[in-house]
């Protein structure tokens, strides 16, 4: 099968697209004819050297969002067949021990991922366990499918089970036109929450108003404590969603209300960050929670919550698996709302 894949890392150069073996599936395993993979921020700074996760080796090829049709299934695989429309769950946490995926299931150690430790969905065809796939509705396009997993997932379990966001409480969240913050923007206006937002283009605050944002503020030329103390009449947030990390964590905490929550799931502008005031902190009751990664029992209900419930991610622009080095260099530039696809 084609594949793009790298053995060494540095910038997209290093990226080749050419012939690989093509997986085979174990007993409770299936095989997917990729047809739509997204690209997250992953893919770069793993390339790049910057950032990998626990268990990551070279080669590898990229892609944790894939979803496709499947081409092929393993001998006790009962529950899909050959031609369902499906997306995969990346996450190998609970996996059959007779995958060939097994055995990387430590949600807090070497957590297994496909498209991150693992072989994902840049290439033609791609394995993945029998229990981590979802069929996809037929009046859902499968490019949309894709755009799923990672922001979807991540935002939730942010939200949620972490952050624990209620009706009637307001949320700050950063960086709307990411993927990840459109999910959340919709996830948390859905929850009955208030949402104000901030980014660094007009655009992108505008986008965020559609979908459903009560405030908006460009962070890089506006006060981001004094607005949002203002939009709250002085109050200040419940919770903030961050997943930018240090170029905005301080005025983060200085936002939040009395026992407000600052939830940190990403650290898109630098690993360290400064706490201003540790006085303000523990005199307000401030909590800052990290979201930890999703038990895969929650993939099931938020894929049905994304099917049902009238929500939608927003797909950037499509590039053939060809040109994932040029993919790659739009979203390193954040010239992106959403999410890039490749279609191989």
């Amino acid at each position: 099968m084609k594949a793009i894949s790298y053995d060494q890392h540095g910038g997209v150069d290093v990226l080749h697209y050419g012939v690989v073996a093509d997986p085979e599936p174990g007993p409770v395993d299936v095989v997917v004819g990729v047809e739509a993979c997204a690209l997250n921020r992953l893919d770069l700074v793993q390339r790049a050297g910057h950032y990998t996760l626990p268990g990551y080796a070279l080669p590898h090829i990229a892609g944790m969002d894939v979803a496709g049709t499947i081409v092929e299934v393993g001998a006790d695989v009962t529950d899909v067949a050959v031609g369902d429309r499906v997306v995969v769950d990346p996450s190998l946490a609970g996996v059959d021990e007779r995958s060939k995926l097994a055995g990387k299931g430590d949600l807090f150690g070497e957590l297994g991922v496909i498209g991150g430790t693992v072989a994902g969905g840049y290439a033609e065809r791609c394995l993945a366990p029998a229990s981590h796939v979802y069929r996809v509705p037929d009046r859902m396009s499968i490019e949309q499918a894709s755009t799923f997993p990672t922001c979807f997932l991540t935002a939730s379990h942010a939200l949620f089970p972490v952050g624990g966001l209620t009706e009637g409480e307001t949320v700050l969240i950063h960086a709307a036109g990411s993927g990840v913050s459109v999910a959340a923007i919709q996830l948390a206006v859905a929850a009955g929450a208030t949402v104000i937002a901030t980014a660094g283009t007009q655009e992108k605050l505008d986008f965020a108003e559609q979908l459903g944002a009560s405030h908006v503020l460009n962070n890089r030329t506006g006060d981001v404590i004094a607005w949002a103390r203002q939009v709250t009449h002085g109050r200040g947030v419940d919770m903030v969603l961050d997943h930018v990390g240090a170029a905005l964590f301080g005025p983060s905490l200085f936002t939040l209300a009395p026992k407000g929550r600052l939830v940190s799931c990403g650290n898109t502008s630098g690993d360290q960050a400064i706490i201003p005031s540790l006085g303000f902190v523990f005199h307000m009751g401030i909590s800052i929670r990290g979201s930890d990664p999703y038990p895969p029992e929650e993939f099931g209900p938020t894929w049905d919550t994304f099917c049902s419930d009238g929500f939608t991610s927003v797909i950037h622009d499509q590039y053939p698996l060809a040109d994932a080095a040029v993919a790659q260099v739009r979203l390193e530039s954040n010239d992106v709302i959403g999410k890039f696809v490749l279609s191989p």
